[in-house]
């Protein structure tokens, strides 16, 4: 009777069967013994009907666990020796795919789990190691990928990330309109685009038909965009600009601070927008902006920079506020300034033209945020492979992988 139960539970149908259930408490275990009683099955290889079985080879796959234990299949697989196509090939298992061994269900619950827990907790809960468990996860990506279509993609934006900082880095280039991650590679240079664009066109896309890059000012970025799409309008993004912005008041006041230590903690403070100062950053940044030290100028420039953003809605309005402050930068003796302003006026177009298409990297910041946080909770990924796969699972919003075991019941396992 339990055999039955287990059978229907396993989602089987003949000629696929459990024949006997073993509970080894001792070892912590449940293990299912499954049968095929089928002497004649379809061909693997060329699919083939009533072909002879050959013979059969023991293959075991761990399951879901069976209350707080773990539980196994276990079967004689059939060999089909084909007479059409002369190939011998094991007969595919409704419960798990080609080369697995897990169940499909046990793997859902593994894809499921990795999107919010890392690696090698997944790994701990199932009792497995981390390396059968991004396994499973980059087969699912790479399948799950493998059906998405790209003919619709118009609008990039391309974005870095630290694989590991200082030394590794992805470029990552995002749907625009539809949010979602569309391809990681590792490095920063103009051959990233290249190895995109192949990968747009394999994925129903075409390059040529990308109409807007949203970016940083990188010189490489901006060479291969325009390699790989010589139509498309260059936007910088907001975001990017006003980091070099702070990048240069950082110079600042690291040079001023060895002389005024009082600057010493100061550098979030200035970094920060002033609404979202706390009490401490607002003593020191009202004692600042009442001093006439270089940084109190550098925090202005950039505050105004900031500000011209956040306050000017279209390119009539931002063009002649940024040509004002392309001239004070340059004339406020402040070396980073100076060279951010010059900056600055060399990319003016591109600076532009977000305030005309409205396009910025906010989606692409806020996916690149979530991908450092996941890195962060695994206290990193020993590969490039593996972060990908990580970044896929996380932004590309895929839409074919397996779902969790809990929401749905399946026909088979």
């Amino acid at each position: 009777m339990q055999e039955q139960l287990f059978t229907q539970a396993l989602g089987l149908t003949p000629p696929w069967a459990v024949d006997s259930v073993s509970f080894r408490p001792d070892e912590g275990a449940i293990h299912f013994e499954v049968s095929c009683d089928a002497a004649r099955l379809a061909c693997p290889a060329c699919g083939a009907a009533d072909q002879p079985v050959h013979d059969r080879v023991e293959r075991t796959w761990q399951h879901l666990h069976f209350f707080q234990f773990k539980a196994f299949i276990h079967c004689r697989v059939p060999r089909v020796a084909c007479r059409e196509c002369g190939k011998t090939s094991q007969a595919p298992v409704p419960w798990a795919a080609k080369g697995s061994g897990f169940s499909m269900l046990m793997e859902a619950f593994v894809v499921t789990m990795a999107q919010s827990l890392p690696v090698a907790h997944v790994a701990r809960l199932v009792g497995v190691s981390d390396d059968r468990i991004w396994r499973v996860l980059r087969r699912h990506v790479d399948t799950a990928r493998a059906k998405e279509n790209f003919a619709e993609v118009r609008r990039v934006g391309v974005d870095e990330t630290a694989s590991r900082k200082g030394q590794r880095y992805l470029t990552l280039f995002h749907d625009l309109d539809r949010r979602r991650l569309l391809f990681a590679t590792p490095g920063r240079d103009r051959t990233t685009f290249t190895q995109f664009a192949d990968d747009l066109t394999a994925h129903g896309g075409k390059a040529s038909q990308v109409t807007d890059w949203c970016m940083d000012l990188s010189g490489a970025y901006q060479a291969g965009a325009k390699a790989a799409a010589p139509e498309a309008a260059i936007s910088f993004a907001p975001f990017h600009v006003v980091a070099l912005a702070h990048k240069a008041l950082d110079q600042v006041r690291r040079a001023e601070v060895k002389y005024q230590p009082e600057l010493k903690h100061s550098r979030w403070g200035t970094l920060k927008a002033p609404r979202r100062w706390n009490a401490a950053q607002i003593h020191t940044m009202h004692w600042l902006q009442r001093s006439t030290l270089k940084t109190a100028r550098a925090w202005r420039l950039k505050e105004a920079l900031r500000r011209i953003y956040e306050t000017a809605a279209d390119r009539p309005t931002a063009e002649p506020l940024l040509r004002k402050w392309v001239s004070w930068a340059r004339r406020c003796r402040l070396t980073p300034f100076k060279k951010l302003g010059a900056t600055i006026s060399d990319h003016l177009t591109g600076i532009l033209r977000h305030f005309d298409t409205g396009l910025s990297n906010g989606q692409v910041e806020a996916f690149n945020v979530q991908i450092q946080a996941a890195k962060a909770r695994a206290k990193g990924y020993r590969t490039d492979a593996n972060l990908i796969a990580i970044s896929y699972l996380l932004c590309a919003k895929l839409r074919h992988l397996p779902r969790h075991p809990w929401l749905h019941a399946p026909a088979h396992s």
